[in-house]
């Protein structure tokens, strides 16, 4: 500990966002730039160096976050990289994506705001990319094995990474046109600009992972026979495979899902399109579905400068503070928070019809409907209780020209012919079943990430993809040296 009375004298402090009225007029991430480096140093003395740090086990990669704290607050940028890259290949990534679990296992949150954790974290990573302290690690000697890795995700990319630092040739195989994944196309560049993934995988170039895109495997390339080209086959292809609203007039136009609507604006930001052919510019947008992928359509669609936009939450509104009765500390709670989105559409009164952030909570939709051309332009939604029954008398209607539905993944696409013409068994939630070691029940095929454990956050992606290439590693060298920081059934902490 740098300064042991830091946590009792120095107040959280947020890493400030740009204002309301400038940030939406373009696609740059929300926060002041360089504004973090001046209140980093004096938010990671407020860090405590507990005994027993309970962040370590809310965060999957087993980040060592006392350890780069007090780091950071002596400024010893190049120390603190290291020990941040020693258990997170992209920290970039985690430092802007990532909801932060680890501060809501944090001990000083059991009575006060937590370890600003996470814009340390993303501090110290944008200070080793500044300070040439991010240089590519190829290996020293080449193992003589192949691995191919499907999917270019956070999966993908972390167990690529660790498989070529180790020594062998891997190839990954993309099916978009830019590697990336969800983080390319789905996830806004508010939240990421993406020349911090174009950053990343030029490192992972120049320590020779070779890249192929445009290729959808199963499609363009047999999957047998990619299986036989290469000793072993990893995965991770994401739970892609959206969820339905199955509800009368679900067939009008004018009602996608937010992953057919976020890709369109993300070619905008790429240079591919001048405008989004599902603009929402002039609309009355609805978006059904509370989480993070309706937060990320809410974002999207008031930059395009929509008539209103509104956000429905099947749940009830959270409580501000959190419920220790139901979710005592260290698990992460579920409470009332104002992502950068909701903060812009409360400030621009983007949605009239909701009382606050853009959100109706405890709303869900009955039916949509449309005009005499099939054109959506009404949703008809009631209130809902705890238990997800119809609150009589509270039925209303809201204009929608144009409705993203939000309602999250299912599993990975079957679409592509992979899981059927590898004959890979599923589990009952529709995932890729896989045994203790992460294989499939296909010799030499393993499953990593959200195609095999389910919708799940972006840490636990990465912590996948470490995983499976220790042991992918050790089923061809007979041992491993690459940390594995979790285990295939292991779920983050809960009551």
């Amino acid at each position: 500990m740098a300064d042991p009375k830091g946590f009792m004298t120095t107040p959280r402090q947020d890493r400030p966002r740009r204002p309301v009225e400038e940030r939406v007029r373009d696609w740059d991430e929300v926060y002041v730039p360089g504004a973090l480096l001046p209140i980093v140093t004096e938010q990671a003395d407020r860090c405590m160096d507990c005994g027993i740090p309970f962040c370590h086990d809310a965060c999957p990669l087993g980040n060592l976050i006392p350890d780069w704290n007090d780091l950071v607050s002596r400024d010893d940028w190049r120390a603190a990289a290291d020990r941040l890259h020693a258990t997170n290949n992209f920290p970039e990534f985690t430092g802007r994506l990532c909801p932060a679990p680890c501060e809501a296992g944090c001990v000083l949150a059991i009575n006060q705001p937590a370890v600003t954790i996470k814009n340390v974290e993303v501090a110290i990573s944008d200070r080793a990319w500044e300070l040439g302290f991010a240089a590519p690690q190829p290996p020293d000697r080449l193992s003589g094995r192949t691995v191919a890795v499907i999917g270019s995700g956070p999966t993908g990319l972390a167990a690529a990474q660790q498989l070529t630092r180790a020594g062998h040739t891997v190839a990954v195989y993309e099916k978009d046109d830019r590697l990336g994944g969800l983080m390319r196309y789905g996830i806004p560049a508010f939240k990421m600009e993406k020349r911090h993934l174009d950053r990343r995988l030029e490192q992972m170039r120049a320590e020779g992972t070779k890249f192929r895109t445009s290729t959808v495997v199963g499609r363009d390339v047999g999957a047998a026979e990619l299986r036989a080209r290469y000793d072993s086959v990893v995965i991770a292809t994401g739970a892609t495979a959206w969820r339905e609203l199955p509800v009368p007039g679900r067939e009008l136009t004018g009602i996608h899902q937010a992953m057919e609507y976020l890709p369109l604006a993300n070619r905008v930001c790429e240079g591919d399109l001048a405008s989004s052919p599902m603009s929402a510019a002039g609309k009355h947008v609805v978006i059904v579905g509370g989480g993070d992928t309706g937060a990320d359509c809410l974002g999207t669609a008031v930059r395009e400068g929509p008539a209103s936009v509104t956000q429905l939450d099947i749940y009830a509104q959270p409580d501000a503070e959190r419920d220790e009765d139901t979710e005592p500390w260290p698990t992460y709670p579920k409470i009332y928070r104002l992502s950068p989105a909701h903060e812009e559409a409360r400030d621009l009164r983007s949605a009239p019809a909701a009382n606050a952030d853009a959100r109706l909570f405890a709303a869900s939709t009955l039916r949509f409907t449309g005009d005499t051309d099939g054109r959506v332009r009404s949703l008809h939604l009631v209130e809902v209780d705890a238990a997800r029954r119809p609150v009589p008398g509270s039925g209303r209607t809201l204009p929608a020209d144009l409705v993203l539905l939000a309602l999250g993944f299912s599993g990975p696409d079957r679409g592509d012919g992979l899981i059927d013409q590898l004959g890979l068994e599923l589990d009952p939630r529709g995932t890729i079943a896989r045994n203790a070691d992460f294989a499939t029940n296909v010799p030499g095929v393993f499953a990593a990430g959200d195609a095999a454990r389910g919708q799940s956050l972006i840490v636990w992606a990465i912590a996948e993809g470490r995983a499976v290439a220790a042991a992918v590693d050790r089923g061809l060298t007979g041992s491993s040296r690459l940390p594995a920081p979790i285990g295939p059934y292991d779920r983050p902490m809960a009551v």
